[in-house]
């Protein structure tokens, strides 16, 4: 019986959009990180350069404005690591506008596709999000406080969200919200009565523009309501995304570590020479390649359009633990310096406390 290999040779197109991104981290998107996280403001010329890509565009039919490819969760996922390795902040706010249209796409009817699609298929990036998570300790996705109340053609939307990236920027809302038949998905429009958006401060992701929206009495035709909704999907399309960042800001704390490991002399030798450093830079590399494979099974599988919710779950399960495992070892290899804001260990360690908590936001 042969054997069936595990080929994680990317195609063509992935390796040219993989250069381009990193190079693009590289020269523009990290420099720019510590800045953006100071300023706790959204650089909307790095979040343009972003969207200049083209993610948003791809699964947009070409009679909407975008190109018509099919929709790919593994290279979407490959797009988030390499954007994450230079910001997970500005990543996240850059992104919103692709997790709406694959929520759009996959749940969204003809309809509304044509009249929702094409503003996010402009050469100007327009933002518009999705919006599950609830500002309590002890939310649950399955569990909405967010409530649906249906009346004639009309549905009633009341409740708050939090964590929304560049939420002050978007002109529309994908709202998860409870109904009676289960969790049901809205769009509501930014200028629609009752919606307020107002800015949080957190320690983490301080570039990302997070806000919180509160939906007062909010009323929406129930035309905007998105008939194939599935949250099961959405969750575990959202929780590869994040693992794809979680990865790509792990990937930037080895590749900062090791060469500074390397030159840091304590004693008259480099602390790389040391077993307790060197074991703890190797348990890094492990523990990230583990985080990778994982999330890229979930990602490959949903491409293939097999069932991959538990492969997804597992994959956020091993990412919250391990990416805070090793945001808490990078410090930790440059003694006091990790502590101290001239290095970015601390903001991506700060970043990276996000995963545990992101619910619904990157959808690939």
């Amino acid at each position: 019986m042969s054997e069936e290999l595990f080929d994680l040779t990317l195609n063509e197109e992935q390796r040219i959009t993989r250069e381009n991104m990193q190079r693009f981290v590289r020269d523009s998107l990290a420099p720019a990180a510590r800045q953006a996280d100071d300023e706790a403001s959204l650089d909307t010329s790095l979040v343009s350069a972003i969207h200049d890509f083209g993610l948003a565009l791809m699964p947009v039919p070409e009679a909407l404005g975008g190109v018509g490819l099919a929709r790919s969760p593994l290279s979407n996922a490959l797009a988030c690591e390499d954007l994450g390795a230079g910001d997970m902040s500005l990543t996240l706010a850059a992104l919103q506008p692709m997790a709406a249209v694959n929520a759009l796409v996959d749940f969204g009817n003809e309809m509304q596709q044509e009249q929702w699609l094409p503003q996010l298929a402009a050469e100007q990036w327009c933002a518009a999000a999705i919006a599950l998570l609830e500002p309590r300790a002890t939310f649950e996705p399955t569990e909405l406080h967010t409530r649906a109340i249906f009346s004639g053609d009309q549905v009633t939307l009341e409740g708050r969200k939090s964590l929304i990236a560049a939420g002050k920027e978007c002109q529309w809302f994908i709202v998860i919200a409870a109904t009676d038949q289960g969790a049901g998905a809205f769009i509501v429009p930014a200028d629609t009565a009752g919606v307020t958006v107002s800015q949080e401060q957190n320690m983490g992701l301080r570039s990302a523009g997070l806000c919180t929206l509160k939906l007062d009495a909010v009323t929406v035709p129930r035309s905007h309501q998105l008939p194939n909704f599935d949250l099961q999907r959405l969750l575990g399309l959202a929780w590869i995304g994040q693992c794809a960042l979680a990865v790509g800001c792990c990937q930037a704390i080895l590749d900062y570590a090791i060469p500074y490991t390397k030159d840091r002399k304590a004693f008259g030798e480099p602390i790389a020479w040391r077993q307790s450093v060197a074991f703890m830079v190797a348990d890094i590399a492990i523990e990230l390649e583990g985080m990778r494979l994982m999330m890229w099974r979930a990602a490959s599988r949903a491409e293939q359009g097999l069932p991959f919710y538990r492969e997804a779950y597992l994959a956020q399960l091993q990412c919250m633990e391990k990416a805070m495992t090793i945001g808490t070892n990078g410090i930790q290899l440059f003694g006091g310096a990790g502590f101290v804001r001239d290095y970015p260990l601390e903001m991506w360690y700060r970043n990276l406390r996000s995963i545990a908590v992101l619910h619904g936001s990157l959808m690939v």
